[in-house]
């Protein structure tokens, strides 16, 4: 019986090593003045290499997103929603 749930467990730690590499953070996008802009955002985020999810408040002025943070920075994604328009 403990076999299998060694096995188990085995099997899932590189599920969780891929987890705890997830961050999320929410990035203040005050320049976002039409109702397009969020969407502009939210696609430009999605196209940096590394994030999970995107999501865009344009009454907040927003975007939170989660990313592997092996991948890519708050910087880069800061720098991908200045350059979406």
């Amino acid at each position: 019986m403990r076999r299998p749930l060694a096995t188990l467990m085995i099997a899932l730690l590189p599920l969780a090593a891929l987890a705890a590499s997830l961050q999320t953070t929410v990035l203040d996008v005050q320049n976002m003045s039409c109702a397009l802009c969020p969407v502009t955002v939210k696609k430009s985020l999605e196209n940096v290499p590394g994030v999970a999810q995107a999501r865009v408040d344009f009454e907040k002025k927003t975007a939170t997103v989660t990313f592997d943070a092996d991948k890519t920075t708050a910087a880069v994604l800061v720098k991908a929603t200045t350059q979406a328009g």
